[in-house]
């Protein structure tokens, strides 16, 4: 990563995810990793080590699904998309993260 990229905070990649294939539908990894960029402003920076464990990892939980398609390349991609467990668990992961965005909000307020 680049010293204006940011790492990505552990536990928000998941949630980053399936937030994208919610919004975009079915994806491969790279143009995940290229959407989660994009919508960051450029602030985050994903490469392959750290795209396909997650992807891995949520198909794993059932999260998410995938089979093998065709990408805009005429190369042979795996997509991914989001299962009826992931539909349910984006709505508890946001809650989740609002908590805490929250909860850290009290702590970086100046105090009275």
């Amino acid at each position: 990563m680049g010293e204006n990229k940011s790492d990505v905070l552990q536990g928000t990649l998941d949630l980053m995810v399936l937030k994208t294939l919610e919004a975009m539908g079915p994806l491969h990894g790279y143009g995940i990793a290229r959407r989660i960029e994009q919508v960051s402003g450029d602030e985050l920076s994903l490469n392959q080590g750290t795209i396909y464990p997650a992807l891995l990892r949520l198909e794993q939980r059932g999260w998410i699904k995938s089979e093998w398609g065709t990408s805009e390349t005429n190369r042979r991609a795996k997509f991914y998309s989001l299962s009826r467990i992931g539909r349910k668990k984006i709505e508890e992961e946001t809650e989740n993260w609002e908590r805490m965005a929250a909860t850290m909000a009290r702590f970086l307020a100046p105090s009275n």
